[in-house]
């Protein structure tokens, strides 16, 4: 059974989202700031984090960023909660690395399957075996990255463009089709496609000459060559 944290500081959301994860199999705990949530994380890792953005003291990008950037809590899940208002924070939390995101007001079973379907992706990566290309080995589970042995540090967004040029298996992939997968955006218009190139570009000169192996597709996207 999955154990889930959720974070928010109104008591109403965390009954309601509590009360339909619960219906559904999930095990809860909750926390109603930043720091409370950094604290039960600590305590005990859950499998994912439902963590509204703006929180009293500590934000929710903050806790994201914490989470990410301590080896212990980098592989957790996390699902945003956040209001329309707030698409700036929005595209920082994607880029620090969250799974995905919910705007409020959010229909609870919507949630329930932006969940399901962030820990199913989960399972099946954690389950396999590392994807290589070349002298690239990328280790899902341990969120670890290596060319020719050595440890290559990337962003989070650099790392899921990676995971995705890798499981793509040499097929070409659009911009479109990236910014849906690791940005989270089912429309190429909510972010700018050239944003996929800056990523890209910092991800081929941090992978060395086993960068060259992602091509531009001209007028169309990218494509990592596993040959």
């Amino acid at each position: 059974m999955a154990e889930i944290l959720v974070v928010d500081d109104e008591a109403d959301i965390r009954t309601l989202v509590v009360h339909h994860l619960e219906r559904d199999g999930y095990s809860c705990r909750t926390a109603a700031s930043g720091t409370a949530a950094l604290h039960e994380v600590q305590k005990r890792c859950p499998d994912l984090v439902v963590l509204d953005l703006m929180l009293p003291g500590v934000d929710g990008l903050e806790v994201c960023r914490r989470l990410r950037r301590d080896d212990a809590t980098a592989g957790v899940a996390i699902i945003m909660l956040t209001a329309k208002a707030e698409e700036v924070d929005r595209i920082v939390g994607l880029e620090l690395g969250a799974d995905d995101y919910v705007v409020k007001p959010f229909s609870p079973k919507e949630l329930v399957a932006r969940i399901r379907a962030v820990l199913r992706r989960r399972s099946g990566a954690a389950a396999g075996r590392p994807l290589t290309a070349g002298r690239i080995t990328l280790d899902v589970q341990r969120r670890r990255v290596e060319v020719a042995g050595n440890a290559v540090a990337l962003a989070p967004r650099e790392f899921s463009l990676l995971q995705i040029l890798l499981e793509s298996r040499g097929r070409v992939l659009s911009r479109e089709q990236l910014l849906e997968r690791a940005w989270g955006y089912a429309n190429a218009d909510d972010i700018e496609s050239r944003t996929v190139d800056v990523h890209v570009r910092r991800l081929r000169a941090k992978l060395g000459d086993e960068g060259a192996r992602i091509v531009t597709v001209k007028a169309v996207g990218y494509q990592l060559t596993t040959d």
